[in-house]
C-alpha cells in the first residue's frame, strides 16, 4: 500500500449534505486514495494516476453501466 499519510481528502462538489459520499486525494504523485467519508479512519483504496484517469473519462463518457 502506497504511503497516503500526507494525502488531501475531498469530496465531490455534488455530495450531499449527509455525508454519503466518497472522498478522494490526488494529491500525490502517481497514486490516488479513495475512501468512505462515512469512515474516515476505515480502508483505503489505492489506484495508479492512469488507471484512476481512465475510470474518471469512463464516467464522464457514460460507459459503465448502473
Amino acid at each position: 500500500m502506497p504511503d497516503l499519510s500526507n494525502a488531501t481528502w475531498r469530496k465531490s462538489t455534488r455530495s450531499n449534505n449527509a455525508g454519503e459520499c466518497v472522498e478522494v486525494a490526488d494529491n500525490l504523485p502517481g497514486v490516488v486514495g479513495l475512501r468512505d467519508s462515512k469512515d474516515p479512519s476505515g480502508p483505503i483504496l489505492a489506484f495508479d494516476s492512469a488507471a484512476w484517469a481512465a475510470f474518471v473519462v469512463g464516467v464522464k463518457r457514460e460507459t459503465f453501466d448502473v
